[in-house]
């Protein structure tokens, strides 16, 4: 079963949950980049080196959360895509016979009438039972009553139209 990503994560808590964080953010570091140049010795001030190995690290920083945030986007939507491909693959199942094991290992069977999403994942409905995919065993075809060769849509009619001689 696919868990769901939400505010509460550990990815999404910080800043905007309004928790307070582990680590600086963007603006604590510009704070005390700021402090440091501010109360530095003017006899001695933070060599170049200094200065741009902070720079290089706020850099670093703001990449980092970037790419954080791709990350979680990007979990989102395989998320989304494989309860996606679990409804696909479930609405095929509906008309169809199938067999599952139970939570008690015992197994059953029924004719599919419906598929819904519950908790990030697709249950088929069967016969009053709701069926989590997941313990589908077995699929077959439903046999229908009607006469199998019903469908010819021949009538003989070939096109030919005698109507224009003359």
């Amino acid at each position: 079963m696919i868990n769901g990503i939400s505010s509460n994560d550990p990815l999404s808590l910080g800043a905007a949950s309004g928790l307070p964080t582990q680590e600086l953010d963007r603006d604590a570091f510009l704070k005390l980049l700021v402090t440091q140049m501010q109360n530095q010795d003017p006899m001695n001030p933070t060599q170049n080196e200094d200065m741009i190995a902070q720079l290089a690290q706020f850099s670093s920083l703001e990449e980092m959360q970037g790419v954080n945030e791709n990350l979680v986007a990007l979990a989102v939507l395989q998320q989304g895509n494989a309860l996606l491909e679990q409804m696909t693959g479930s609405s095929a199942l509906i008309g169809k016979e199938i067999t599952w094991i139970d939570a008690e290992g015992n197994e059953h069977s029924g004719l599919v009438g419906s598929v819904r999403v519950q908790d990030g994942g697709a249950l088929l409905t069967v016969g009053g039972d709701d069926v989590p995919l997941m313990q589908v065993t077995g699929v077959g075809v439903e046999s229908s009553d009607g006469d199998s060769g019903s469908s010819d849509t021949d009538s003989g009619d070939t096109g030919s139209d005698d109507s224009s001689a003359g």
